[in-house]
């Protein structure tokens, strides 16, 4: 919180190179003089949009298909695993007996069984996921983003919202990423892991994010109750520094308008596009609109309860929030901050206990009140992880990575609900027919939200660069 006292100070006639500095770094949610983007005009093919939004709910860590929507209950025992399959609402759906909730709604989402990719690890398997394109890092080569990764499906959403008639007037962004940046509240130490971010399309476009801190390192707030002094969902990068009055704050804004006027001089046109793009953080930042929405407590206890008070299912209920309120593409992140998670290399009490009973829950209550609210025919729901596990148990009755075969939840936007999307083996190891990949995935996407999955977007060096290369929309999953 910013403070009122502060000793005053009047700029200088000469601005010193740690001034300089400052004014650099002082633009709000990293918006600090960004880059012109190369001038090119974005093309759309003539289609009707069939969803007005999309809420990305990523199961970070791969969950297995063998415990969720594959399950081989004839298959050898080191494969079948200790669950069951149930009775649900699609004839061909071998759901798993932990997900009770999703099986009374199998009539309102379609199950792609054979996602499939070969970036077996969780970095270049998260960026595939959320871009439609390949990490430029090898695989097991780094944990981090990088300005030259592929933008998030949700950051060209951006783009093309603030590059639309009136789109820098919008007091909410198109873009938002809940609860946390991917790989904040990690175990092993703060990452900020890639696919989330705009990459080289600029910090422009990054998402808002939102930012919930745990209690301690053995803290798992996915699994538990919360409470709503912890649920603030305030947006990351916001928050000042206890000694940074409000008077420093003000100097250093004058120090951004006299560096602008210097820069001004050589580059008129860079400055006009950081202001404006500076002016939208603003308003962003005071907008009764975007308070409002991040604001969990509006919601009535009873729906709360429904969705779990749990982070992720506190999240997934914010994210419906979000869309309500106008957002296009809002990413929630089921993080794997106790080291494993998802992530299940070990035995299965967590996703027993934990991880099953939580997605089941929120996203049972996510596809029931948006179909309440007449949302869910304009809302896209995916729900998938960045890869499946192996179809073989190790020692310790976990599995391992297995990015050859996963599954894939979708519902709204005209999604054929109560059916599944291809054929795997008798292990749910490989792909018999139909196989998809991101690409695929993403074009998919792309072509709901009515973008072009063929729309060339300017790099970094004015380059036009497609945001999706050699994908096909899923069109058999559309009624």
């Amino acid at each position: 919180m910013l403070s009122i006292l502060g000793r005053s100070q009047s700029a200088c006639d000469r601005v010193s190179r740690r001034q300089l500095l400052q004014a650099g770094g002082a633009g709000l949610l990293g918006l600090s003089v960004p880059r012109l983007l190369a001038a090119e005009s974005v093309s759309r093919a003539d289609r009707p949009a069939r969803a007005r939004s999309v809420i990305f709910l990523f199961l970070y860590g791969g969950p297995s298909q063998l415990e969720t929507f594959d399950m081989k209950p004839d298959a050898a025992d080191t494969v079948r695993g200790p669950f069951r399959p149930i009775a649900c609402r699609t004839p061909e759906l071998r759901i798993c007996e932990k997900l009770p909730q999703l099986a009374k709604l199998s009539d309102k989402y379609s199950v792609i069984r054979t996602m499939s990719h070969d970036y077996n690890d969780h970095s270049g398997g998260g960026h595939y996921l959320q871009t439609g394109r390949r990490w430029h890092v090898p695989i097991g080569g780094g944990f981090n983003h990088t300005p030259r990764d592929w933008p998030s499906m949700g950051s060209v959403t951006e783009y093309l919202a603030q590059h639309a008639p009136g789109g820098l007037a919008r007091d909410l962004p198109a873009y938002a990423v809940l609860p946390n940046m991917l790989g904040r509240i990690e175990q092993e130490g703060q990452y900020h892991r890639p696919g989330e971010h705009a990459g080289w399309l600029g910090r422009a476009y990054n998402p808002l994010t939102t930012r919930i801190d745990r209690r301690n390192l053995e803290d798992n707030p996915y699994w538990r109750d919360c409470t709503d002094e912890e649920l603030t969902f305030a947006i990351d990068g916001l928050a000042a520094a206890p000694e940074l009055t409000l008077d420093r704050n003000r100097r250093r804004m004058s120090l951004v308008e006299e560096f602008d006027a210097g820069l001004r001089r050589f580059e008129s046109r860079r400055v006009g596009e950081y202001s404006r793009f500076q002016e939208r953080a603003l308003s962003l930042v005071t907008s009764d609109r975007t308070r409002a929405a991040l604001d969990i407590r509006r919601e009535p206890d009873a729906l709360r309860d429904r969705y779990g008070r749990h982070l992720f299912g506190q999240s997934v209920l914010m994210a419906r929030r979000l869309v309500e309120a106008g957002m296009r593409f809002v990413t929630v992140h089921y993080d794997c901050c106790d080291g494993y998670s998802w992530d299940s290399h070990r035995n299965s009490a967590d996703v027993d206990k934990h991880l099953l009973p939580t997605t089941d829950q929120a996203t049972a209550a996510l596809l029931e009140d948006l179909e309440q609210r007449g949302l869910l025919d304009e809302t896209l729901v995916v729900c998938l992880g960045e890869m499946g596990r192996t179809p073989k148990a190790n020692s310790d009755w976990g599995r391992d990575h297995w990015s050859t075969l996963f599954c894939c939840l979708l519902a709204g936007a005209g999604i054929r609900g109560g059916t599944v999307y291809g054929t795997t083996d008798g292990d749910a190891a490989y792909a018999l027919d139909r196989p998809v990949s991101p690409e695929d995935l993403a074009a998919t996407i792309y072509t709901a939200l009515g973008i072009d999955p063929e729309v060339r977007l300017p790099d970094a060096q004015g380059r036009p660069s497609p945001i999706v290369e050699g994908g096909e929309a899923v069109e058999a999953l559309f009624g």
